[in-house]
């Protein structure tokens, strides 16, 4: 088989990643409507990622976030998205590069888009090594990042916290 010159890979995932996007910037402008919400795990070592120490300590390579009730600030642009979170009941502003998403799913609809990294070669290309999948089966086949108990509410409370994708897979 010949070499994808064209690399269609990096065009897949630029328009996979354009959704998330657009997504967001629709939630920062208008809030989210009906019963909407998206759960985004991220890479919390890539470079440009802005979290807590704590969040760092707790989620050295990948954490997850809920945006649902409690969430402020939501700003979005073509390089990356912040928001602000409860953690402890206590405030604290994430800024996570678009790039470092890896998964990003809308349970409420059935969405869920993937995002593979693996580990690059140093004398690869800096694009070689990146795959985007778009099905509802990756999700599921996501391991998330350990659960953060202490950010967890009983059922009534309504908060933005971090969760396991684990309530999403099937058994």
């Amino acid at each position: 088989m010949s070499k994808d010159l064209m690399r269609y890979d990096v065009i897949v995932e630029e328009a996979l990643r354009s959704v998330v996007r657009r997504a967001l910037d629709t939630v920062s402008e208008d809030g989210l409507p009906g019963n909407h919400h998206f759960y985004i795990t991220f890479r919390t070592d890539y470079p440009g990622v802005s979290i807590p120490d704590f969040l760092k300590e707790r989620y050295p390579e990948e954490m997850t976030i809920v945006l649902q009730f409690q969430f402020y600030g939501l700003e979005v642009d073509n390089q990356k998205f912040g928001v602000t979170l409860k953690f402890n009941n206590t405030p604290e502003r994430l800024t996570i590069p678009l790039d470092a998403v890896t998964v990003f799913a809308d349970p409420s609809v059935n969405f869920a888009l993937q995002f593979q990294f693996e580990e690059v070669d140093e004398d690869a290309d800096e694009d070689e090594g990146i795959e985007a999948v778009a099905t509802e089966a990756d999700i599921l086949e996501h391991k998330p990042a350990p659960r953060d108990k202490t950010a967890e509410k009983k059922p009534d409370e309504k908060s933005g916290e971090v969760v396991s994708l684990d309530q999403f897979r099937r058994k």
